[in-house]
């Protein structure tokens, strides 16, 4: 229903900055919540940031609190994920997501469609 290109991973020394995009489109953009995962080589997914369909809530992992913020351009129906202070841990592939609801859920259940992902690497 939803579909979702991911854009914006690359390789990044300690330190450093990244912004990741993601654009959607199918179902109306301003209804549902989006959120932000990653996979680590060997690791299991897991919940780095969410947002609201109206930007007035996000969440975020603790691992990325202070560092990474999520906002959403609702006209350009687009989520970003602005990671600064990168650390070689941050390496992983991101994923976005749609959520079902307006609300940002911090589990993968909450969410029913996924974008192929985007790799960002973190050099030490």
């Amino acid at each position: 229903q939803v579909e979702l290109v991911e854009s914006g991973g690359g390789l990044v020394q300690a330190g450093g900055s990244l912004r990741l995009s993601c654009a959607a489109s199918g179902r109306t953009f301003s209804t549902y919540a989006m959120g932000w995962f990653r996979r680590a080589p060997g690791k299991e997914r897991v919940f780095v940031a969410s947002i609201s369909s109206s930007a007035s809530k996000a969440n975020y992992a603790d691992s990325v609190k202070g560092r990474f913020t999520i906002s959403r351009d609702n006209a350009k129906n687009t989520v970003y994920l602005q990671m600064n202070s990168l650390k070689p841990e941050d390496t992983a592939v991101y994923y976005c997501a749609a959520g079902y609801t307006h609300w940002p859920g911090t589990i993968p259940a909450d969410f029913g469609s996924w974008g192929q992902g985007t790799q960002v690497t973190v050099s030490s």
